[in-house]
């Protein structure tokens, strides 16, 4: 169980602390200082801390689920960014197979194109945070007023950007792991994706299909979640 003083170690090491954002892939996204979403954030810190994976993800009590995702899609995109970041400088290993993509599966962009098109894995993983950015950024989506009303659409966005988010994860497993042990990083990219993987599960939020292009890793992570209920 990682504590939370583990992981501000581990994220020490990585060179990522607080509101600095060097060693991030895009910049970091902060919520308000003393605002709700600050506020929902730090709980999911301290119940990390305190070993209550499950707790960390179900929806707080009395909180609004629409704020509760929004709080999610920005900490997850900061971990993601986190995680990448200290690896995208380094070419990828010629020998890593399939392109970087996982096995079995090769992701292809077409968001606002005529038609989908072939990428490398990195380009994916690039056109992935550049447009969960815009998302954040699009008050129309992402209202940061708390007065403001989410969308009807706003857990079909949140959607799309967990099985980009997903598949961002499953470059980084399928081309970027042996770099990640040479920097001691896979412990947090290990917490990070379990994290990640039960809050998926929590709200239903991508499907099988693509959940099986890590399918030895998800697959004892599903029967954790499950045991714990």
């Amino acid at each position: 169980r990682a504590s939370a003083a583990r992981r501000a170690k581990m994220l020490h090491k990585l060179g990522f602390s607080g509101r600095n954002n060097k060693k991030t892939f895009k910049q970091v996204k902060n919520h308000k200082q003393g605002s709700k979403r600050d506020e929902l954030s730090q709980y999911t810190l301290k119940t990390l801390g305190s070993g209550n994976m499950r707790g960390a993800v179900g929806l707080p009590q009395g909180e609004d689920e629409n704020e509760w995702l929004a709080v999610n899609v920005v900490d997850f995109f900061n971990e993601v960014s986190l995680l990448y970041g200290i690896v995208a400088e380094e070419p990828m290993d010629e020998s890593v197979p399939n392109g970087g993509f996982p096995e079995g599966f090769t992701y292809m962009w077409g968001e606002g194109l005529r038609a989908p098109i072939e990428c490398t894995a990195d380009e994916y993983v690039n056109h992935v945070m550049t447009w969960v950015e815009e998302q954040i950024n699009d008050e129309s989506v992402f209202p940061s007023d708390a007065d403001a009303a989410f969308p009807r659409s706003f857990k079909e966005t949140v959607k799309t950007v967990f099985k980009r988010l997903f598949r961002a994860f499953a470059i980084i497993y399928a081309s970027r792991f042996q770099q990640m042990e040479a920097l001691g990083a896979v412990a947090h990219l290990n917490t990070s994706f379990k994290h990640f993987i039960f809050f998926c599960l929590e709200f239903d939020l991508v499907g099988q299909r693509e959940l099986q292009a890590l399918s030895p890793i998800v697959q004892p992570l599903v029967k954790q979640f499950q045991d714990l209920a």
